[in-house]
């Protein structure tokens, strides 16, 4: 993991902590979300999560590209981010996710040779 984020100097945000799309909706045309676990961290990690369990539309990836940049970095560590959240639901919810996290696994391998 040290080399996946070597070099990598994010700086301090205000995260949500489980924003997936089941934590998020509009009412009245306006976004809004709920369930916080909130922490400052890298923003790159509440976004990882938001691509972890279904997504969210392509426009908000895109209006948040648009809005805050992602370097190229961020598909490869993305990973590195959501295997916590993998393995928090293997450890509470079973075996139905073994398989997902040794995926990201064998993933994350690759990405260090």
């Amino acid at each position: 993991s040290v080399r996946l984020l070597q070099g990598h100097r994010p700086q301090a945000s205000l995260l949500h902590g489980d924003l997936w799309r089941g934590n998020a909706a509009f009412s009245a045309g306006e976004p809004v979300v709920f369930d916080p676990a909130v922490y400052y961290g890298d923003r790159e990690s509440d976004l990882a999560m938001t691509e972890l369990f279904g997504g969210f539309p392509r426009e908000f990836y895109g209006a948040y590209n648009d809005t805050l940049p992602l370097p190229r970095e961020y598909e490869t560590r993305k990973h590195l981010y959501n295997l916590y959240h993998l393995l928090n639901h293997l450890n509470l919810f079973g075996g139905g996710y073994l398989a997902q996290v040794k995926q990201t696994l064998r993933l994350l391998l690759g990405f260090l040779d």
